[in-house]
């Protein structure tokens, strides 16, 4: 690919977007009820974390997920917090994930005093790849009782931490089975995967929790919060305790039985979220049809790969991938576009280059490194 095909493309990506002088990554669109709902929730004065919008919010989470239970907290970091501990990680633990991931994830395995283990991505859906978890356990894990420990650290292997990568489901049936065989608790990185499918099941439904986030540049948003899922009744009255200060109900004492978190969603977020709720399987089309042109302008290039959907999924397309044919190419692609006032990003830099995690155990990471040095997210919003 040359300079003039970089041309060609931020030239298709302007037609996209016909309107911006500066054509964002993924800005938020509100074309429904949020305002209306936002100045009910004034009104009525109620806009922490009590409020009709957080139950409502919740209860549309679990029709359109169909999970039984949703607990809103105030971002997606707080929701994988939390769900790692539901899921019984412990200080000095490990949590198996992957290095292609956001920040928040390694963040929330911190939090718990654990320590991340990365295994490689799987090419085709960017999200952990269920063969090298599957030979990783096998050449570095054993079985004692009803849990599972690494054999060089002799640290337990507490909870596995897949995420759908992009918006791109992962193998996590796969990843799952895998997982009880070794009794390691998976919990689904869904932070980016609202409105997408593996199997016509909808992604975070499969492990023990799932999490959702709706930061400010996600598919929906209520400009920070996040979502916990799980289809155990005990698990999420517990998430809400927690998220709730861990304080017990009473009228007006102030009793708190355990640790606690003062992580549930304000009611005012809830209610932009209630809002996006409504406008989220036209969301969803519009962003589809956006992939869709894209896949066919890509089909023409040389040089260049878009990447689709994988097999058995329906994506939601959160962020639009391309891998550029090298490192090289994909640097002058990144220069140029946002010279051009068309943002373009790189993929995150691995979880296991970053100094905090450097000492992490790792698997080998070949593809990741690969896919690391060519990938750029590009312009990916509601057209309007």
């Amino acid at each position: 690919m040359n300079m003039m095909d970089n041309k060609i493309i931020l030239e298709f990506i302007r037609k996209l977007y016909p309107d911006h002088d500066f054509v964002p990554l993924h800005e938020p669109y509100f074309g429904g009820n949020e305002k209306k709902y936002l100045q009910d929730c004034i009104d009525s004065t109620f806009v922490s974390s009590v409020g009709k919008y957080v139950d409502r919010f919740e209860e549309m989470i679990r029709e359109f997920t169909g999970a039984k239970c949703a607990v809103a907290t105030v971002n997606g970091t707080a929701a994988l917090h939390i769900a790692l501990l539901l899921a019984g990680v412990q200080r000095n633990d490990l949590v198996i994930t992957q290095p292609l991931t956001f920040i928040a994830t390694c963040n929330a395995i911190s939090y718990c005093g654990a320590e991340p283990v990365f295994i490689d991505i799987d090419r085709h859906n960017l999200g952990l790849s269920a063969d090298a978890l599957e030979a990783w356990l096998a050449a570095n894990s054993v079985l004692e009782g009803e849990s599972c420990y690494h054999i060089g650290s002799r640290q337990r292997l507490a909870a596995c931490v897949p995420m759908h990568t992009f918006g791109h489901p992962c193998q996590i049936d796969r990843i799952v089975e895998i997982c009880e065989r070794y009794h390691i608790p998976v919990v689904e990185d869904s932070a980016e995967s609202i409105g997408s499918y593996y199997k016509g099941r909808h992604t975070g439904t499969f492990g023990k929790l799932g999490i959702f986030s709706f930061n400010g540049n996600k598919t929906i948003t209520t400009g920070g919060g996040g979502m916990i899922i799980t289809d155990d009744d005990e698990l999420g009255k517990l998430a809400k305790h927690i998220t709730t200060t861990a304080k017990v109900p009473h009228p007006w004492e102030f009793v708190h039985d355990m640790t606690g978190y003062n992580y549930r969603l304000p009611n005012v977020n809830a209610a932009l979220g209630c809002a996006q709720m409504e406008q989220l399987p036209e969301t969803l089309a519009n962003k589809r049809e956006t992939a869709r042109l894209y896949q066919e302008f890509f089909a023409s290039l040389d040089g260049i790969t878009y990447v689709s959907e994988p097999r058995d999924c329906v994506s939601n397309y959160w962020l639009n991938v391309i891998l550029l044919s090298n490192l090289e190419a994909r640097n002058v692609f990144l220069q140029q576009s946002n010279a051009s006032k068309v943002m373009t990003r790189p993929a995150w830099t691995l979880m296991n280059k970053l100094a905090m995690f450097s000492k992490a155990i790792s698997g080998d990471l070949e593809i990741s490194e690969d896919i690391e040095s060519r990938l750029v997210n590009i312009p990916s919003s509601f057209r309007q």
